[in-house]
């Protein structure tokens, strides 16, 4: 059974910096494109950034976390990370990550991605 199970998250002040691990189970995430993506009360869920499968291997990130945040893969641990610094308020959310089986360049699509995480919440607050 496919699944994802995201951590990491927690009460940050401004300008800090948390971790945030996605744990894939039940599949190899080295063909599946993983994407992190945010919703925060009220909103719209949006994407974050992505991975691609290691076919394609490119990265993409949203233009307001471009610098500040970065996304690796690790496929001995079959896990993916997002390494967020220099938080802002704006960046508070429930965190999600999510599968796609596509080899081409991720894309922050919601419907192309198969398989979600339940997600991790994000504070950032001073």
């Amino acid at each position: 059974q496919p699944r994802l199970v995201e951590s990491g998250g927690g009460l940050v002040q401004p300008g800090g910096s948390l971790r945030l691990s996605c744990q894939a189970s039940g599949f190899g995430i080295d063909y599946y494109g993983i994407g992190w993506f945010r919703q925060a009360p009220g909103k719209e869920r949006e994407g974050v950034s992505c991975i691609s499968s290691l076919t394609d291997g490119g990265t993409v990130y949203a233009d307001s976390v471009k610098g500040r945040f970065t996304i690796v893969r690790d496929v001995a641990k079959n896990a993916v990370y997002l390494q967020m610094d220099n938080l802002r308020p704006e960046d508070a959310g429930d965190y999600i990550c999510a599968a796609d089986p596509a080899q081409t360049i991720c894309v922050f699509t919601p419907r192309a991605y198969h398989f979600w995480g339940q997600g991790t919440d994000v504070t950032v607050s001073s």
